[in-house]
């Protein structure tokens, strides 16, 4: 009776031992496959170093962004500083910047600023100035943006050939454009990116001259007589006005020997 009693016992023993051993080696493979896919998961997430994504560069070769500190939106009003070997100085090369310009490029900025124009509708502005007064017309404009401050179009003079004429008559607010003042060897402020225009067909350069009246453009003769009431003049009321003058520049509507309603100049 013992004997059975014992061999059931070894027996009992012997499954029990079967079923740990059995137990443990599944818990084993199950631990080996989890670390499989762990390892697979680690795997797939660790990027790439050839792949992953570098910071983009921005802007070209041959410029450099400004740093500015009253400016609030920089993404949209920025100045870039920028060489001969830049895509910027192509577009101005031989037409603004004239075969005898004598103003580094060093002491040029491009800006990019904002506008809302004469359709209600926001739009891209380019502008060259000179590096001296670069961000007191990213302030200026940003400022004329947020109150909806309406200019038709600020261009590139470049995109009239560098013709002030031509600038003028389609209301294009520009600033630099080398020359010399007529019969001096003076650079002009505009020469010199110290002076912008702004909607220049409804404020006209006015002069005498020989006793004939000279306007600059042409067709802007109908916004000469400035007692009329119209769209987008330029008076000590005006926005642009404020908002020029606050920032140290002069405006040539309060000359005397001429008259030029769209000009705004700031020298050195």
């Amino acid at each position: 009776m013992k004997k059975k009693l014992l061999i059931g016992f070894i027996v009992i023993l012997i499954v029990l031992t079967c079923a740990v051993v059995l137990f443990y080696h599944k818990s084993a493979e199950s631990y080996d496959s989890e670390s499989e896919v762990e390892e697979e998961m680690t795997a797939t997430e660790e990027p790439d170093p050839e792949s992953a994504e570098q910071p983009q560069e921005s802007t070209q070769p041959g410029e450099t962004k400004m740093t500015t500190t009253n400016v609030k939106d920089t993404e949209n009003f920025y100045g870039i500083e920028f060489t001969e070997d830049s895509e910027i100085f192509a577009r101005i090369k031989g037409k603004s910047y004239k075969d005898d310009c004598t103003i580094p490029v060093s002491d040029l900025r491009y800006l990019h600023v904002l506008h809302v124009g004469f359709d209600g509708q926001t739009h891209e502005g380019e502008i060259i100035c000179n590096k001296s007064i670069a961000e007191d017309l990213l302030e200026i404009f940003e400022a004329l943006y947020e109150a909806e401050y309406p200019i038709e179009k600020i261009k590139l003079v470049d995109e009239y050939n560098a013709e002030d004429e031509a600038s003028m008559a389609d209301n294009n607010s520009s600033c630099f454009n080398f020359r010399f003042i007529s019969h001096t060897t003076k650079v002009s402020n505009h020469g010199a990116g110290l002076a912008i225009d702004i909607n220049p067909l409804y404020n006209p350069y006015v002069k005498t001259v020989d006793g004939a009246l000279s306007i600059e453009p042409a067709n802007g003769a109908p916004y000469v007589d400035r007692s009329a009431d119209f769209p987008y003049k330029i008076d000590e009321n005006d926005l642009a006005y404020q908002l020029f003058t606050a920032h140290g520049f002069t405006w040539g509507g309060a000359w005397t020997s001429s008259k030029d309603y769209q000009h705004f100049e700031k020298a050195d």
